[in-house]
């Protein structure tokens, strides 16, 4: 008996210790637009690329991917100004290959725009939002400070999270105790 016992807590030690590393590694490849892809908006859904990026909430260690005719098409990063104003000029980067892929590393305001002359003013563009520490607050409190820039260059590997911030130690010592005291009745 006392090995079904020891059997039953190594079972459950085991399962929160899936659970707790479950949340930390889960990361996302979205699709931009969805099934309409990267290209200029039909005039019946001319906000498509806006209606999207509000649907969904992104994250750190997830990634944007683009798809679209490569001899056709392009996207590139830009400034909330160049945004604004559809301003190609000095992108912060460029990707031209038909599948395109950035992936999120740091929290903030990421733009886009096709690399096109006249598909931005056609609204071809692309504004995603990032908060905080790859949670899913949608809070402003978790937006990136006034004093860090709007665009900082985040194309590469998907990143290992940094540090884990308070809000997500407590649910690993929650995960830590659970464990503690399932083990304990099942003695």
């Amino acid at each position: 008996m006392v090995s079904l016992k020891s059997s039953r807590c190594q079972f459950w030690c085991a399962l929160l210790i899936i659970l707790s590393i479950h949340g930390k590694v889960l990361c996302s490849t979205y699709q931009v637009g969805d099934l309409h892809g990267w290209g200029i908006p039909s005039s019946s859904n001319p906000e498509v690329y806006t209606q999207w990026s509000k649907y969904h909430n992104f994250r750190i260690g997830d990634s944007l991917f683009f798809l679209y005719p490569p001899s056709q098409d392009s996207v590139i990063q830009v400034t909330r100004e160049s945004y604004n104003s559809c301003n190609l000029k000095d992108p912060i980067l460029y990707m031209n290959n038909g599948n395109s892929l950035f992936n999120i590393t740091t929290p903030g305001e990421f733009y886009f725009t096709s690399g096109v002359e006249g598909h931005c003013g056609k609204s071809q563009k692309l504004h995603v939002s990032v908060y905080g520490n790859g949670s899913f607050a949608d809070s402003p409190a978790f937006a990136p400070s006034a004093s860090a820039p709007s665009y900082p260059t985040v194309f590469g590997a998907i990143p290992v999270q940094a540090s884990a911030s308070p809000s997500l130690k407590i649910p690993m010592f929650m995960s830590a105790v659970a464990g503690i005291l399932i083990c304990l009745l099942a003695i």
